[in-house]
């Protein structure tokens, strides 16, 4: 999801049905204690977009934000731009839903402190009525998906996990001959957004379906089990999970390097560190998978 401000691959050029909405929260859904999915009622049975898509919120029409706003456009000398933010529902649901992961203020990694997320994930309640901007963004199935690949590679890690379950969800309502692996990277099991969801969709669809958690930081020994690997997403397991290279198509979503990142290191003189993105396009151009079978969505 573009939790977090995320940049996609490519630019996409904004379609006619990019449109105002004004919706209306219909429930908070806590799934971890920095994230939260907004429940929208929009007043429409069906909303023209794809799965994968997001929508951007205007931090200028909340007025609790209005004087952390003034002061970040001083401090930058520019408007401050509406965040965008990736869609977990799918188009043949009847709601719409995004999911937003608090975003926090590390010195010396990150440059200016966060605006909106903070309001979204802990300050908003049901009944709360906002503008929504959608929809749009590169990261989406094409029609012909089917004639290209007979499986879909899921690669996420933290909020990245988000527009992954909207396509999850409609491929598998829509392409019952598609089948996926779902390769989910955080640091503890506390940390996994939709692992209920996640689970359900395992278990209803056990032969199209292939959940794989990894977790970097969990200390609990009783989690890990054929579907929990502990440490890093590393070019073992994705060997393991993808034994033809040129047969799957692959869906990377996380944080990758950003600007800030980019900026940072030439002030020092250094390369930027590669961070989740640029370590798994590395890993899966190690094992032979095409870049042209590759579709990525970073945030920073």
């Amino acid at each position: 999801m573009l939790a977090l401000g995320m940049q996609p691959e490519e630019t996409a050029t904004a379609p006619k049905r990019i449109k105002e909405l004004e919706v209306m929260v219909a429930d908070v859904i806590v799934e971890t204690p920095d994230t939260s999915t907004l429940v929208f009622f929009t007043g429409n049975d069906r909303l023209d977009y794809k799965a994968g898509h997001f929508l951007t919120i205007d931090p200028h029409q909340f007025e609790a934000l209005d004087r952390f706003t003034s002061f970040l456009e001083h401090l930058k000398g520019k408007a401050e731009p509406p965040r965008a933010y990736s869609m977990c529902s799918a188009p043949h649901e009847r709601y719409l839903a995004v999911t937003v992961k608090e975003e926090r203020f590390v010195p010396g990694l990150t440059k200016y402190p966060p605006l909106l997320s903070p309001l979204l994930v802990k300050r908003t309640v049901r009944g709360m009525g906002l503008v929504v901007t959608g929809f749009t963004g590169p990261y989406t199935l094409p029609p012909d998906i089917t004639s290209k690949t007979d499986h879909i590679v899921h690669i996420c890690a933290g909020s990245g996990s988000v527009p992954n379950l909207s396509i999850l969800k409609f491929a598998l309502d829509h392409h019952p001959t598609l089948r996926h692996t779902f390769i989910y990277s955080n640091k503890t099991w506390s940390d996994v957004i939709f692992r209920d969801t996640l689970a359900d969709l395992s278990a209803r669809h056990p032969d199209r379906l292939k959940v794989v958690h990894t977790l970097t930081r969990e200390e609990n020994a009783s989690v890990f089990g054929p579907s929990m690997r502990k440490g890093r997403l590393d070019q073992a397991l994705l060997s393991e999970m993808i034994p033809d290279p040129t047969a799957p198509m692959v869906y990377l979503c996380g944080p990758g390097i950003s600007k800030w990142d980019r900026e940072a290191a030439k002030e020092a003189g250094i390369a930027p560190q590669p961070r989740f993105i640029e370590s798994v396009l590395a890993n899966l151009r190690a094992i032979g998978v095409p870049d042209s079978r590759i579709k990525r969505e970073s945030y920073g």
